[in-house]
């Protein structure tokens, strides 16, 4: 049975009656229970309520009360958004005993509004600390890809993206710093969107970097995305329209996000570039010259380093020997940041984003790989991690050089009009993909992302 379906396809079904939102949850209940399963792993938590919460909105329908597009849709949320009553883990046994959050978070709270219902919290690698979705407190979820062998799922919003593929929640709501929505989303066959990072409140979101931290989804398609990420941003939710593949500029950056790719990944690569150049889109491969810095602009330490240091330091020490030991190290290498370099890597960090924002300007979109490799198992996956480093970071100055949110009002509409448009074009490059891989009589599903 294909558990995975777009949010559009679920609320049709409600709305037709063909299920209701309680018998959708038990089953993703069932789900999540079933020990032969990853339900385990998935979630550090399932909500007990959520039969509850479904059949409010169960109710709610009846009555012709429909709050969103999310109404009785189950969703997952990660584990670092504070839920009021529950001590927020983020995937660490270092908080363990930290006192409970005094209310629910502003993601939290829009979702519920929304009429959505929050089937658990989902696992993660400790504190959002790493792209490959480890975790030694709380198990890691395996890919949903050969899974006989065991393949890591990506992360750090490990558990929400296997909370999709596998049926447990039809979508989640995770968080990204370097890549912590995207990768998972990648290696998991999904779509995953990096909002601005003043886009989305991060108010009772336990932070990685307050520079660089955002809230986004993992789901399906492009327009699970877009309908979450309206809902998030407090806007008005709109359908999608496509727009002519020949009518977009596309950039293909080369050499230093191109390095280090299998043989699997370039030749997906490849051949996603000629189907839509066929298709009429205009590629121009560009050197991008300007993400090569960005070695050199961190060597000394990153945002996240020296960000995540200033907020464990107590913790760690008094509990250091709770932390996994990858996460400690990095954590640590903020210690000997000064706070002269923090100041320094962010004015060198405006400055990039300007020359690469002057280099990007004339593209409707950039395309590029989201992770040079496919899934490895998971004994295989430290050579990983260096590699995952250099290809996520690299978008990290064209992400915040989207206009944010505290801006003026005429400058916020533009940027959610220019939101839209991006979700338009994006939605038309995976609508091509996706056909072509249907007319070659590919495996890969509506939806899925090998790459």
């Amino acid at each position: 049975m294909n558990t995975l379906q777009p949010i559009a396809r679920v609320t049709a079904r409600l709305q037709a009656g063909e299920i209701s939102s309680v018998e959708l949850v038990q089953q993703i209940l069932a789900r999540a229970a079933d020990p032969t399963g990853e339900g385990q792993r998935i979630f550090t938590r399932v909500y007990a309520d959520a039969v509850d919460q479904a059949a409010e909105q169960d109710r709610r329908r009846a009555r012709g009360e429909i709050a969103s597009p999310l109404a009785g849709v189950p969703i997952s949320i990660k584990d670092l958004f504070d839920v009021a009553g529950e001590t927020t883990l983020a995937g660490s046994k270092a908080l363990v005993g930290s006192p409970p959050a005094g209310r629910d978070a502003e993601v939290v709270a829009w979702l519920k509004q929304a009429g959505a219902v929050i089937i658990g919290k989902t696992n993660m690698t400790e504190l959002a600390f790493s792209g490959l979705g480890l975790n030694p407190h709380y198990g890691t979820p395996r890919n949903p890809w050969d899974r006989a062998r065991g393949r890591i799922p990506g992360g750090s919003s490990s558990g929400a993206a296997v909370s999709v593929t596998d049926g447990m929640a039809v979508a989640a709501i995770g968080t990204d710093t370097g890549g912590s929505v995207r990768i998972p989303a990648a290696l998991c066959g999904l779509v995953g969107f990096k909002p601005t990072a003043a886009r989305v409140p991060r108010e009772g979101v336990l932070p990685l970097s307050g520079t660089l931290d955002s809230v986004g989804p993992i789901a399906p398609s492009v327009a699970c995305c877009a309908l979450l990420d309206a809902v998030l941003a407090g806007e008005r939710v709109e359908e999608l329209q496509s727009v002519p593949l020949g009518s977009l500029r596309f950039a293909a950056p080369q050499r230093y996000v191109l390095d280090g790719m299998d043989s699997q990944v370039a030749t997906a690569f490849e051949q996603a570039k000629s189907r839509l150049a066929a298709a009429g889109a205009q590629i121009v491969e560009i050197p991008f010259a300007e993400v090569e810095e960005l070695p050199e602009l961190n060597a000394k330490g990153s945002f996240s380093a020296a960000e995540a240091w200033a907020w464990h330091k107590g913790l760690i020490e008094s509990r250091s020997e709770l932390y996994d030991p990858r996460v400690l190290t990095r954590i640590l290498r903020g210690k000997d940041i000064s706070a002269e370099e923090l100041a320094t890597l962010h004015q060198r960090r405006a400055d990039l984003i300007q020359r690469a924002q002057r280099v990007t300007a004339q593209f409707d979109a950039l395309l590029m790989p989201t992770v040079p490799v496919v899934a490895p198992e998971l004994g295989g996956c430290s050579a990983l991690a260096c590699r995952l480093r250099r290809f996520s970071i690299s978008s990290l100055p064209i992400s915040a050089a989207v206009h944010p949110l505290r801006q003026a009002q005429d400058r916020l509409r533009q940027a959610q009009g220019e939101r839209r448009k991006k979700c338009r074009k994006t939605e038309t490059v995976r609508a091509e993909l996706v056909e072509a891989r249907a007319a070659n009589g590919s495996r890969w599903r509506e939806g899925d992302r090998p790459c």
